[in-house]
């Protein structure tokens, strides 16, 4: 078998200003909370500062994403390399851009990652849903922001 190769590109619009998306970002404590829930976080949001997530698969397998801190422009991009382990077995290894756009009241953010995937692990279809499903999760945090700020 061969590593397949593939990119994926999701936007997601959030009612928030892009200082606050990219705080979500560059911020452990909320970072934790909408990427790496149930997980043990640790994150140095620096240019070649490390981001590393442990937790575990729907098997009960240890998984251990790994991402480097490539480029980071304040309210603008973050792009990062990574690595997703099963066990001590390399999983994934990818290249990761984050866009911030103001966008009327609020943010257009756009992610594009480019995969590798090795033979017998994870697809690229479970990637791409499980990083749609975070994006959604922070969505879910503003929305619940600007509902408490109604009231």
């Amino acid at each position: 078998m061969e590593v397949t190769h593939s990119t994926f590109t999701l936007e997601r619009r959030y009612p928030a200003s892009v200082e606050r998306v990219f705080d979500a970002w560059a911020s452990p404590e909320a970072r934790k909370r909408w990427m790496a829930q149930g997980a043990e976080h640790s994150q140095n949001f620096v240019v070649g500062g490390l981001e590393t997530v442990k937790g575990f698969d729907g098997q009960g397998r240890p998984l251990t994403y790994e991402a480097q801190y490539a480029e980071i422009v304040a309210n603008e991009r973050i792009l990062t390399t990574s690595t997703l382990r099963t066990g001590e077995r390399l999983s994934t290894v990818s290249v990761t851009s984050v866009e911030f756009h103001a966008e009327d009241d609020g943010t257009l953010l756009v992610l594009t990652e480019h995969g590798m995937y090795l033979p017998g692990q994870e697809q690229p279809a479970w990637r791409e849903e499980g990083t749609a499903q975070q994006l959604d999760t922070l969505a879910a945090e503003f929305a619940a922001t600007s509902k408490a700020k109604e009231n």
